[in-house]
């Protein structure tokens, strides 16, 4: 095979060593091959880096290894080309598995130019996904403990949640804090409601009505402690992210303009795929990146299961939130109408991806054009598909035994 570059080399990361192997230029026309094995602490990393340079290395290859990769590639990454693989592409032939072989292998796929790098956002970018992937793990945590203090409730008889719709508001955390302090009466437990939920003070009283032990007591308020300190941590990284996300102000505004998109799905949005659409040759790869696009399995003229890959779950998670929002929850616009479409045929969960994937090709053309979001309309789909749309109108009324003739209107 042609060789594509001529000093490379590949590295087989683990937790604790980095085995390196170098293919450079040899004597004569065969090529020479160095291997050698580094520890991953800063010092160690250093030095394979002078270790690398002293040999003229331009390119570096390494598999995504977990997180262990992460430091070794931004030691590297000012020095060298580094190429981050997936390892699932650049498998080795079963039966010769050795950290040796491994990163031979690696070092003769990038001379021949066959390892596809992974994209990896530049540092301003990823100390963003840093802070939304902690702050998304953290609303994940506020969840779980609000499930818990639901599943305390139940066990102690106490029906708060049937009457009250936010058991954690101003009125159900009075009633808590009050049942935590030892105020056990429904009556006066009842009268803490505030606002709305006063018309409901008969059925509040028997919702309050229970048998709430010091048990319940100790943990419902160990369970509100953490509430309280997840609240904190949360707001503080809001606050943060506001600081941090000041240069990309206006990117951020033009993903809001998204129908179903708000300001914490834009910051993520441009945490996970950045502002650069340059590394994305077109919206549809930036889909299958992110794991938003039918697959493709077809053998024998057969259509098997296409599902979806499994891409970047953060980007993933936060588009199906808006999709929720914009397709499903609404009721004008080409999302809402598209989700109906799909939905009839395909069902509601995959009617949602798909209008998880029309926001993410949204979002790539609003970054990509530097431009703002223009609503096609409900019929969009209709006007730019006419022809489709009428067949689809003919086939069903033949299904039901009629025959159909178009004929132009006046």
């Amino acid at each position: 095979m042609e060789r594509v570059i001529e000093r490379c080399c590949g590295l087989d990361v683990h937790k604790k060593t980095v085995v390196a192997c170098v293919r450079v230029p040899g004597r004569t026309s065969a090529r020479e091959q160095q291997v050698r094995t580094f520890g991953t602490t800063t010092a160690e990393l250093l030095a394979l880096r002078d270790w690398l340079a002293g040999y003229g290395v331009t390119h570096v290859a390494m598999e995504s290894t977990g997180v262990y990769w992460k430091p070794i590639f931004y030691v590297l990454e000012d020095a060298f080309t580094c190429v981050l693989a997936n390892a699932a592409q650049i498998a080795q032939v079963p039966g010769r598995k050795t950290d040796v072989k491994d990163c031979a292998w690696i070092a003769q796929l990038l001379e021949h130019g066959l390892v596809r790098g992974s994209f990896v956002p530049p540092a301003p970018i990823r100390e963003l996904r840093d802070l939304t992937r902690y702050r998304a793990a953290l609303i994940g945590e506020h969840t779980r403990e609000t499930n818990r203090l639901q599943k305390v409730l139940e066990d102690a008889g106490i029906k708060l949640a049937s009457v009250a719709s936010d058991v954690l508001g101003v009125s159900g955390r009075a009633m808590l804090d009050a049942l935590t302090q030892g105020t056990h009466d429904p009556d006066v437990l009842a009268e803490l409601a505030r606002g709305a939920l006063r018309r409901k003070l008969p059925a509040l009283r028997q919702a309050l009505t229970g048998r709430f032990r010091p048990h319940h007591a100790f943990l419902v308020s160990q369970v509100l402690a953490h509430l309280d300190y997840l609240d904190e941590v949360i707001e503080a990284l809001s606050t943060h992210l506001d600081e941090v996300m000041a240069p990309f102000a206006e990117e951020v505004s033009r993903l809001d303009t998204i129908p179903g998109v708000n300001k914490r799905t834009a910051e993520v949005l441009i945490a996970e795929i950045g502002v650069d659409m340059g590394v994305f040759p077109t919206a549809g790869h930036l889909a299958s990146w992110a794991g938003l696009c039918p697959g493709n399995n077809e053998s024998a003229g057969k259509h098997r299961s296409g599902k979806i890959r499994k891409g970047n779950r953060w980007l993933r998670g936060a588009l199906i939130q808006a999709a929720l929002a914009g397709g499903t929850r609404a009721t004008k616009g080409a999302f809402a109408a598209r989700y109906r479409r799909v939905m009839r045929h395909r069902g509601h969960k995959k009617a949602v991806v798909a209008v998880a994937h029309a926001m993410l090709v949204a979002a790539y053309h609003l970054l990509a054009r530097h431009t703002t979001y223009q609503e096609p309309g409900a019929d969009y789909y209709e006007r730019r598909h006419a022809e489709r749309v009428r067949q689809r109108a003919v086939q069903l009324l033949e299904r039901q035994g009629y025959r159909v003739t178009l004929e132009p209107a006046a």
